[in-house]
């Protein structure tokens, strides 16, 4: 089903952070971070409000710079290349103010130009066939989420970044979602994916990173780490407590 995506993806693992700070206006959101992802699958990160999740998933895309250290990607720094190889998705898409099928269009002209017909079939993949003339903007939440995630595809990434991309929708939306991105991870893409939801973590992550004030605190397997977690951040933020 996923035949137009990416097969290439592990040639850019592992991917690895050395001594990475993010010190924005001398403001130290990320600390000294050494982290080394080497495994296939969904890697989901955790943690609780204002722990730098967001801004670790923008360094390993490229949309932030990191103020000291360097991102590798199978033993080469982060550049454009590789880039070009990963797309993401954000919890608040931005789209074109056109119809939904020329959403998918102009990104496939931009990078991967795999044709009308790719298009449609993956906005069929997402349940948006019969919108594909309708106004992008006018779309409900999941469905530009949807659409987000349609656009993401037609890229060809051999990694997957997705910042809280279910957040509010409704259970179908999140269901069809979930459902596509584990499609493509058995189509071989990377994923790595932030959520706040301890259930949605437990159906779709491979391994999990917990992080705090800008620390990785756990990396583990999904189950080692509901079950046995070994930080007490961990434990304490499984168990609904507040972190500070």
């Amino acid at each position: 089903m996923f035949k137009y995506l990416d097969k290439s993806s592990y040639s850019l693992l592992p991917i690895e952070l050395r001594n990475i700070s993010y010190n924005p206006n001398s403001n130290l959101i990320i600390p000294n971070l050494n982290l080394r992802i080497e495994s296939k699958g969904i890697t989901v990160i955790m943690g609780p409000n204002g722990s730098g999740k967001s801004v670790l998933v923008r360094l390993l895309h490229g949309l932030l710079t990191p103020t000291n250290g360097s991102i590798m990607y199978g033993e080469r720094n982060l550049n454009k290349l590789i880039r070009q190889k990963q797309a993401m998705v954000f919890q608040n898409p931005v789209l074109l103010r056109r119809s939904v099928l020329a959403n998918m269009t102009f990104v496939d002209s931009i990078r991967e130009n795999t044709g009308l017909a790719n298009c449609k079939e993956i906005l069929t993949l997402l349940g948006l066939e019969q919108f594909q003339s309708h106004p992008a903007h006018l779309l409900s939440a999941g469905e530009k989420q949807r659409l987000a995630l349609a656009r993401a595809i037609v890229l060809k990434p051999s990694i997957l970044f997705l910042d809280e991309p279910t957040a509010n929708l409704d259970p179908s939306s999140i269901h069809l979602i979930e459902k596509i991105l584990k499609t493509a991870r058995d189509a071989g893409v990377k994923i790595i994916f932030i959520t706040h939801d301890i259930n949605q973590a437990k159906r779709i992550a491979d391994d999990i990173i917990f992080i705090q004030k800008g620390k990785v605190l756990e990396y583990t397997e999904t189950n080692f780490f509901f079950n046995e977690p070994q930080a007490s951040e961990t434990a304490a933020y499984l168990d609904g407590k507040i972190i500070l």
